[in-house]
């Protein structure tokens, strides 16, 4: 991701990192990029959930604060 810079990149914050994505990049190409599987994830940018449905359509902008959770099994 971090080549998308010299192209016109996106700065984002994922979880407190910087990234730069593709223009263009939902939330749903963000997760497969970073390499998790889309079962077990909430994400949220900007302090607001984005529900599974909505990964597609929901671009990703300058400056936005991403995070992703995991969903952990345990007790």
């Amino acid at each position: 991701m971090s080549g998308a810079r010299d192209r016109g990149g996106v700065p984002v914050t994922v979880n407190g990192d910087d990234h730069v994505v593709a223009p263009g990049t939902t939330v749903a190409v963000l997760v497969g990029d970073l390499g998790l599987e889309p079962r077990g994830i909430a994400v949220a940018v900007g302090g607001e959930v984005v529900t599974r449905s909505a990964w597609d359509e929901r671009p990703l902008a300058a400056g936005d604060q991403v995070e992703v959770l995991t969903i952990a099994q345990g007790g």
